[in-house]
Order: C-alpha cells, then sequence, then structure tokens
C-alpha cells in the first residue's frame, strides 16, 4: 500500500516538485550537475550492474559528486527512480496515428518491449512507480488517442493501458529469465524437451497437455510469440459485447 502524508502525496515523492518546470538558475556560480545528468547516470549503472546496484552513493560516485551533494538536485531514491523509469518512456518512437488504432497499439506495446529488452531491470521497476512523468504521459495520450475508435470508455482506456503494459512487464521478464537459464543451450534444450514430451509416460499420464507443448514444428521466434500473445491480449481487453 502507497504511503501518505497529510498532503496526500506519495511518501518519498513529491510528484508537483518533480515535474514542475525547471526554475531559471540563480545569478553566480552554475550547478555542478543536474538532474538529467544524474538520471543518466543512475540508468547507465543500472544497466550495468542491476537495480540493486542504483543507491544514491553509487550514482553520486559515478557522476564524481559527494554522496550529500547530490540530495540538493534528488531528494531521495525513490525519486531518482521515478526518473530512471520516466527517461525510458522517453525511448518510444511514435509516429502519428495511423487509423489503425490495432496496429498503433501494437506498435506502441512493441515499443515498450524493445525499450524493457535494452534496459532489463525496468520490469523489476515498474510496481515501485507512483507518479507519472512527462515522457510516461505522453505514451500514455498516444495510447488513448489510438484506442479512441474502439469505443471503450476513458477509465476502460486507462485500464487497457495498465494490463497491456503489466503484460509486457511480465513477458520480457520471463524472456529474460529463459535467456538467461539456457545459456546458450537453447536449441539442445528445446529438443530435449520434445522428446520427453513424446515419451510413452508423458503421453500416456497427460495427453491433452503432451499434445499441446510438444511443438512439433519448433520454437517461434521470440519476436513471433510476443505477437501472437499481444494480439490475443488485444483482443479480449478490447472486446466490447
Amino acid at each position: 500500500m502507497t504511503r501518505t502524508g497529510t498532503s496526500g502525496r506519495a511518501a518519498g515523492v513529491d510528484p508537483e516538485a518533480l515535474w514542475a518546470p525547471a526554475a531559471r538558475p540563480r545569478r553566480g556560480r552554475p550547478p555542478a550537475h543536474s538532474r538529467a545528468g544524474i538520471t543518466a547516470a543512475a540508468v547507465a549503472l543500472a544497466d550495468a550492474e542491476g537495480l540493486g546496484a542504483v543507491t544514491m552513493r553509487a550514482v553520486a560516485a559515478r557522476i564524481g559528486a559527494g554522496t550529500m551533494s547530490l540530495y540538493s538536485y534528488v531528494p531521495n531514491k525513490e525519486t531518482l527512480l521515478e526518473l530512471m523509469i520516466d527517461e525510458m518512456s522517453g525511448g518510444h518512437r511514435l509516429p502519428e496515428p495511423s487509423g489503425d488504432w490495432r496496429a498503433d497499439l501494437r506498435h506502441l506495446f512493441h515499443e515498450q518491449r524493445a525499450i524493457m529488452l535494452r534496459h532489463p531491470w525496468l520490469p523489476a521497476a515498474l510496481p515501485a512507480r507512483r507518479t507519472f512523468g512527462p515522457n510516461t504521459l505522453a505514451a500514455l495520450e498516444y495510447a488513448l488517442t489510438v484506442l479512441a475508435p474502439a469505443g471503450l470508455d476513458a477509465r476502460a482506456g486507462l485500464e487497457v493501458f495498465g494490463l497491456l503494459s503489466g503484460f509486457v512487464a511480465s513477458h520480457v521478464t520471463h524472456e529474460l529469465a529463459q535467456e538467461q537459464a539456457a545459456d546458450g543451450t537453447g536449441d539442445a534444450f528445446h529438443q530435449a524437451q520434445a522428446r520427453y514430451l513424446r515419451s510413452p509416460a508423458v503421453t500416456a499420464a497427460h495427453p491433452t497437455v503432451a499434445r499441446a507443448l510438444a511443438a512439433p514444428d519448433g520454437p517461434a521466434s521470440p519476436d513471433a510469440t510476443f505477437d501472437r500473445l499481444l494480439n490475443r491480449m488485444i483482443d479480449g481487453l478490447t472486446a466490447t459485447a
């Protein structure tokens, strides 16, 4: 459960202060660092060493600053995580809607998957997000705009966006785990699995499961698998009957 203070803001994160336009710099010596630079350093650290490596101390060391001085730019790690997540949302390449809302929606979530595959820490970070930054809002605006012809009301559109984003994060987490588990033995593993599922012991005890999992033509490519599942999710979540 998200903790809130008397103002109603999520504990540790002040959305108004976080996403407000940057104030004009005061006269005199310019700041040594910027939120953008700090965010980029945190993202690079997470890419290289995982989300667990991102601490205020480690990020400060990466930009050559003292830990305490970092707090004058970013008040806490929760806020830094919000900045990192929103920075990733800025990686979506979103063309003008084509008029084919299903194709546009598929494009958005293929982009989301590509971003997560480039930044494997991102799926694990998303559940901790407490607020929507400008880049995330731009992706949401795009999704709701292209969904308009589907005939969903505003709340349903938001739910579709959230559920599809959750599906992408879950799917990418599974993809990355499978890739790590295979460790270069993917083809051999799939062949061994197919032989096991065709074995008399399995087919006799679980015939329906064995037929479903045997996949005689071999596994589909990751891209094709994702696209097939995404299409099913879109069909189910946008059905209005």
